[in-house]
């Protein structure tokens, strides 16, 4: 049975708002020696959605070259300018990534269609490997399984992709849609909750925040998995889902994974783009105690 956990990286910066590659170094070298599969760069929680593209250039040539083949890496390079999501696209690849991954347009919802339309363009546009990203929570709508495995019949370099919704019900049919016809499509669950129940529906498991904190433990999930021990699954489940409190100390939450990763001592400063919030003393005490139950 696979099972893999991808982690979608916080992109960490200094007081003033620099990127910290001091911080950004330790999270990546703590995560890979987690054991995780893999490491997503300007994810929604790298906060991609606020960063100018010349730092996103610094912050992919920075991670490529620093991680450098000891994990998969995936960059995000959406932009709500298509040209600048293929510019970026292209540079990631170029630089040595081994995937791109791409959100459709925020903003106006578009029809299947117009979907099909924009991934096809990306995709024929760029040299190497690109994932889809659904997340209906942010831009309003959602792409279809018909969509993905049309565009996947076209296009052998869309390798997969991220569903993130707060059920199985989509991600489900995705998996019944394309995986008879293309087996090796990868299809990731974008909530740390929802990678026991992907696995077991014939999905490939979760690109979810919570393994910035503990990817030792989410590596031990996945190889419970590989080893068929359903008890162990169950016990990692149940921890996982008192860490999952996180998410609900605050909204955004990625200013809430930051602040813990701070009481860790994996990154040195909290310090998100405007107008992300900061963390109360109150939000903080939450993090402490839930970070201490386990």
């Amino acid at each position: 049975m696979e099972a893999k956990y991808l982690t979608p990286a916080v992109t960490a910066f200094d007081k003033d708002g620099n990127l910290d590659y001091e911080s950004l170094k330790n999270l990546y070298d703590y995560i890979i020696k987690g054991g995780v599969d893999g490491i997503l760069v300007l994810g929604s929680i790298g906060e991609f959605f606020s960063i100018p593209k010349e730092i996103k250039k610094a912050l992919i040539h920075s991670a490529v070259n620093y991680i450098n083949k000891r994990t998969e890496v995936i960059i995000g390079t959406t932009s709500i300018d298509i040209n600048e999501t293929i510019e970026l696209s292209k540079y990631a690849l170029n630089e040595g990534a081994d995937a791109v991954i791409v959100v459709p347009p925020y903003y106006f919802t578009l029809t299947d269609e117009g979907i099909y339309e924009y991934f096809d363009k990306i995709a024929a546009s760029i040299n190497g490997n690109m994932y889809l990203y659904n997340f209906p929570d942010r831009t309003g709508y959602s792409i279809s399984p018909d969509t993905i495995l049309n565009l996947v019949r076209k296009h052998k370099n869309i390798i997969g992709c991220k569903d993130t919704l707060g059920g199985m019900d989509h991600t489900r049919e995705v998996i019944k849609k394309v995986k008879p016809y293309f087996p090796n499509f990868r299809i990731y669950s974008g909530f740390d909750d929802n990678f026991a129940h992907n696995v077991l529906s014939g999905g490939n498991g979760c690109i979810a925040g919570l393994s910035n904190l503990v990817p030792e433990l989410t590596s031990e999930w996945t190889k419970a998995f590989k080893n068929n021990n359903l008890n162990k699954v169950s016990e990692i489940s149940k921890k996982i889902d008192k860490l999952m409190d996180i998410y609900g100390v605050g909204q955004p939450f990625i200013t809430y994974i930051k602040k813990a990763l701070v009481l860790k001592g994996i990154i040195k400063y909290d310090t998100v783009t405007f107008p992300l919030p900061s963390v109360s003393k109150e939000q903080e005490d939450k993090l402490k105690q839930i970070m201490m139950e386990l």
